[in-house]
């Protein structure tokens, strides 16, 4: 493995930075309603130097208080999930670990419906009520991945494959708890909420809840990337890990309690996006190789530009309707799993 340093870095998170960059460009330019580059970008320059005072322009409001908040949500979705897909199967050393597989997306899910079912029955003032579902969704994230473990146990270890499996049987029964639940709300809260499940980032958010968001976003992605040197050497296993130093029960309670953060504060605003976790990693993997140090920032940076580019064209295909992202991100995702299974088996 090359020695790291900053130019290495610096390099590859700028590159992807750049293809960011364009697919944001390229997200607030195209939708139902289509705005020239001139417009954009005078808009945007507006924007930069005077805040949005003064705007005039008639696709001001499509761009800074749709399409925008649109694509920064988009951004940590997809940041988040890809980074907790690149930590789960890094610590269980498994090509197919991801949040979705191993059951915490779906738990997080039902931490979700549920808060949403008892907020009214609570005496919560406003900004207490906002915070109600990410904190159920982190909940039912965190108590997944801890049911999943424990499952996954056999001796006093983690047997990956044994984990994995547990993780399925769980998504399979929190999946069924899901449309249980669904039948318990109302038609049009039923129809909303089944939207969401599927994958939808037109929810506005209010303040509060994008300040706890990135908080909770960046002390989880950091903490995991402090790991990412002794999840180098868990590749190679465990007891090889433990005895070059690594101390792998620390490890695991912080991978797997910050990537819990990461897809619940993700569920919590997005409804469950598959394949992003799974597939990220795979591709980034093959471009930029296996160290950790750097593969875990541009997953995110990876993560960031999937999501983008698949609300985007969930917003644009079936224009001026909209299609759930999470059905874009299956349907890109699926024959490119395909794809590089095959090229694995080659």
């Amino acid at each position: 493995m090359r020695p790291l340093t900053w130019r290495r870095l610096l390099l590859r998170c700028a590159a992807l930075a750049g293809v960011l960059l364009i697919v944001m460009v390229l997200a607030l330019k195209l939708g139902a309603v289509q705005v020239s580059l001139y417009g954009l970008g005078r808009d945007l320059i507006h924007y930069a130097l005077h805040s949005s005072a003064g705007l005039s322009s008639e696709y001001s409001l499509i761009i800074f208080d749709i399409r925008l908040p649109r694509i920064f949500l988009g951004i940590f979705v997809g940041a988040s999930l890809a980074v907790a897909g690149t930590s789960f199967q890094a610590l269980l050393r498994n090509p197919l670990a991801d949040p979705y597989v191993l059951g915490v997306s779906s738990g997080a899910a039902v931490g979700a419906i549920v808060a949403v079912m008892i907020e009214p029955h609570l005496a919560l003032t406003p900004d207490a009520a906002v915070l109600l579902t990410p904190v159920g969704a982190f909940l039912g994230a965190l108590i997944t991945i801890a049911g999943v473990y424990l499952l996954g146990r056999r001796d006093g270890e983690i047997d990956s494959t044994t984990l994995l499996l547990a993780g399925i049987i769980t998504a399979s029964f929190l999946n069924a708890l899901i449309m249980l639940l669904l039948n318990w709300l109302s038609g049009r809260d039923h129809g909303g909420m089944a939207f969401w499940l599927m994958g939808d980032l037109s929810t506005p958010l209010q303040n509060n809840v994008h300040w706890v968001i990135r908080i909770g976003f960046f002390v989880a992605a950091g903490a995991i990337y402090t790991t990412a040197a002794d999840l180098n050497l868990l590749l190679a296993g465990e007891k090889e890990a433990m005895h070059l130093g690594v101390d792998v029960p620390r490890v695991r309670v912080v991978v797997y309690v910050a990537a819990s953060i990461l897809t619940g504060l993700a569920v919590s605003v997005s409804g469950s996006i598959g394949y992003v976790g799974l597939l990220v990693p795979h591709v980034m993997r093959m471009i930029f190789g296996s160290d950790h140090r750097i593969l875990i920032p541009a997953a995110a940076l990876g993560g960031a530009i999937a999501v983008v580019l698949a609300d985007m064209l969930a917003r644009t295909v079936a224009a001026p309707s909209e299609l759930p992202v999470g059905a874009m991100t299956a349907l890109a995702g699926a024959p490119l799993f395909i794809y590089l299974l095959r090229r694995r088996l080659a």
